[in-house]
Order: C-alpha cells, then structure tokens, then sequence
C-alpha cells in the first residue's frame, strides 16, 4: 500500500470525515499485512492466486481465522464460498458484504481483497460503536472470481445464482487439462455438491460490494469514495485460426497458411472498433500451436474480451470485429470459428438500495456522493438478478488494475472502511 495524500484530496470523500473508532483503521491494516504476502510473485510483483490452489488454500485459512478471531459463525457452501455471520442468517433480511480473493495472472493487491478485508474491519467498526445489529450481518468471499485458472469468470457466484450448471461447471477445464471437479477434489472439496442455491439467496435482503475503482473518474473528481450505477455488458469470444503447420525457413511465403498474420490482423481491427464506438476491446491471452520458433503455426487462438457503455453498441464491436477476421482469415486461406464462452447483459444496480446508499454516504456533508459506472464485472453484478445489490468504489489514483501497480491510498482504504461501516449501520442497525 503506498503513502497517504495527493494532490486530489480537496474533497475529503464521504466517509472520511469521521475518524476510525478504536482502532478499526489498525485492524485493517493489520489484516492487509497478513494478507499481502499470500500468492505473491517474487519476479513479477503480482498475486497468483488461483482457484483451488494452494495460494487459494491460504487466502481461504485466512479469512477462516478471521471469522473465528471476531466469533462469527462460519460456514462454506456448496460451491465453495466461504461465509462469516453476525447473527443468525436463517433469521433472513440479512445484510451481506464482501468480495473475492483469488486475482488475476500477476494481478494487483486490492482487487477483490480489498473488498474482504474492509467487510471484516467495518465489522470492527460498528462493535467500537457499540451499535446494535437488527439484521443478520455477513461477510463472504466468493470463490473464483477471476476466472484465472478455468476462463469463466464468478464461478461461485454464478453456481450460487444459478447462473451455470453443474454440468457446465464439470466441464471447465485449466491450460494443464486438470478439470474443474479435479481441482476441487484434490482441494478438499466436492465437485458434485455444487449447484444453484437459491434457500441461501433467500435469506440476503441487500448485498454491498466494496470495490477499488478500477479506473480513474474517483481520482478525477477528488472523491474517496463512490457508488456503482451500473456494469457495462461484457463478454469473453474465443477465435480459433487454423492453418497449416510447416517449417519457417523452407516454405515460400505465398505457399503460406499462416494463421498468425489473420489473428494479428483481427487484433488491430478490434482497438480500430473499439474506438470508433466508444468501448474497449482486448486480446489478451493467445494459444499457438505447435508454438516453435521454427515452425509456422497451424493454429493460434486468441479470446477476446470487450465492453461498452450499452447493449448495441457492443453489438457493433463485434460484429466488426468478426467480420474483419474472418476477411483477413479467407484472405490467407486460413480456417475460422468463433466461438462466445461467456456473456453478461448490463447490470443496474438496484435503484433504491444505490440511492439510500447515497443518502447514507451523504449524510451530514453538502458533497455530492459521486455515481459511476464501470466496465468491470463483479459477483455483486452476477447477484442482481437475484438480490438488492450495490457497490462502492474507492479511489484508485492512476486507474491501474489487474496489474502489479494498482494500488489505492491509505487514507482512502480507511475512508472506504468508514463508508462501508456507515452503509452497513445504516442498513443493518436500524
């Protein structure tokens, strides 16, 4: 975590005006220090913690120990996702917070995590406020956020949602060839217990995400702390390329089916899209085949992630997007199939739950609690179809994510304790 201050601390943020209650700012830092080692990568500065590894393994012991510190009842469920409680959650109308904490390949320290450490030090907070909760209160972690290990991204939210199958999730394989129910296995886990869990969707009366912003409008406006409106439509396409394999120091050049110089191709028409319609569009993982220096590939693959503000516009993108690979694809005599792994529809964040999240940031200042959206996607959004759900965001100052350099301040992780436990007296001590 870098140093407290910069220039855009004007505005002190909602939240921060208040100071930590004893010493809730010092659990949360104790908690990160703990945290920050697990999954770490000595060459690269960033997390690999995958799902139902062993660095998962230790981020799971660490937030078991931290139930067990605060005396919350803990539990895991069908899917793997672990869960604290204040509270008896069979009571109902809980209020649930939390987030993940697996990352990305070589990802940054706070996305995800972040979120789980300020659930447990905003818990800490409303105890040194002696408030009385008159809701069940829990804190989870969502397993296998990122999608890291299996490409399909809010795989315990998702499952818990009802929003993938078992079957579906069964068939989930890593690069290694080692299956989804393989991996939870040898983990400890049971693969054939997972499924939709609506009985525990049904005790949630709203859940609140606190998130890093992964972006740089919270930094642009001076504010600590913001309020999700919306997630942009996002999905994952994977092009397959295929040519013909043959040795790169005899084939002449026109007696080539390079599938490279296709997927290269369709690369640059993605950015070209994806600008001229106001979106984003990446390639951002690739398979060669048989991927020597000397041979010439007979097949690459590539998947494509992209995002826009709304439905037709991503439309638009990919569309484009296809039909320029499949023009440079017929131009070099290179076969092709596209194929969409995952998708997810905007997601508006319930209207009412965001609004009285405002009210109560908002509360006491005449500072405009700052509303945003995000072309990132969350468990929070997997769990709107199904619950109250809303998310807060804390300043990220150079926008950076799913990179060693996303960071936040320290003053700002603070500030965003401090919402979080306002949000969550306000709507579980009423």
């Amino acid at each position: 975590m870098s140093g407290t201050g910069t220039e855009n601390e004007t505005r002190s943020g909602h939240g921060a005006g208040r100071e930590a209650a004893n010493g809730s700012a010092g659990s949360f830092h104790a908690m990160w220090r703990e945290l920050l080692p697990v999954g770490l990568h000595p060459g690269t500065g960033g997390y690999r913690r995958y799902a139902w590894t062993p660095a998962d393994a230790e981020c799971r012991a660490w937030f078991r120990e931290q139930a067990r510190a605060r005396g919350l009842a803990y539990e895991v469920d069908r899917n793997g996702n672990q869960w604290a409680w204040a509270g008896d959650p069979a009571a109902g109308d809980a209020v649930v917070t939390g987030s993940h904490l697996d990352s990305v390949p070589d990802g940054g320290a706070f996305d995800g995590p972040l979120g789980v450490v300020s659930a447990f030090a905003a818990l800490d907070e409303l105890r040194a406020r002696n408030v009385q909760l008159t809701r069940p209160l829990g804190i989870v972690n969502f397993g296998d956020e990122e999608g890291a290990r299996f490409g399909l991204a809010c795989v315990g939210s998702r499952l818990t949602a009802g929003r993938l199958t078992r079957e579906q999730a069964h068939r989930l394989t890593d690069d290694d060839g080692i299956t989804l129910p393989k991996a939870m296995e040898a983990a400890g886990y049971d693969p054939d217990a997972i499924g939709p869990d609506p009985e525990r969707l049904a005790r949630i009366g709203a859940f609140v995400e606190l998130h890093v912003e992964q972006g740089r409008a919270l930094d642009l406006t001076g504010d600590r702390v913001g309020v999700a409106s919306a997630i942009w439509p996002h999905g994952r396409w994977r092009f397959d390329f295929r040519g013909e394999a043959n040795h790169a120091g005899t084939t002449r050049l026109d007696d080539r089916r390079d599938p490279m110089l296709p997927y290269a191709e369709t690369v640059l028409a993605a950015r070209r899209e994806a600008r001229l319609a106001g979106a984003v569009a990446t390639f951002g993982k690739t398979a060669v085949e048989p991927n020597g220096v000397n041979a010439i590939p007979a097949l690459v693959r590539g998947w494509l992630d992209s995002r826009a503000p709304e439905q037709g516009t991503l439309d638009t993108v990919i569309e484009g997007i296809e039909a320029a690979a499949r023009e440079h694809a017929a131009a070099h005599g290179v076969g092709l199939d596209i194929t969409r792994e995952s998708f997810t529809p905007v997601v508006e964040f319930d209207h009412a739950l965001r609004d009285e999240l405002a009210r109560i940031l908002g509360k006491d200042t005449d500072l405009k609690v700052p509303v945003l959206g995000t072309g990132a996607g969350h468990d929070a959004g997997i769990l709107a179809g199904a619950v109250p759900t809303a998310m807060l965001f804390v300043r990220n100052p150079t926008g950076v994510s799913h990179s060693p350099a996303e960071r936040a301040e320290e003053d700002d992780c603070v500030a965003g304790v401090l919402a979080l436990a306002d949000v969550l007296e306000g709507l579980a001590c009423r």
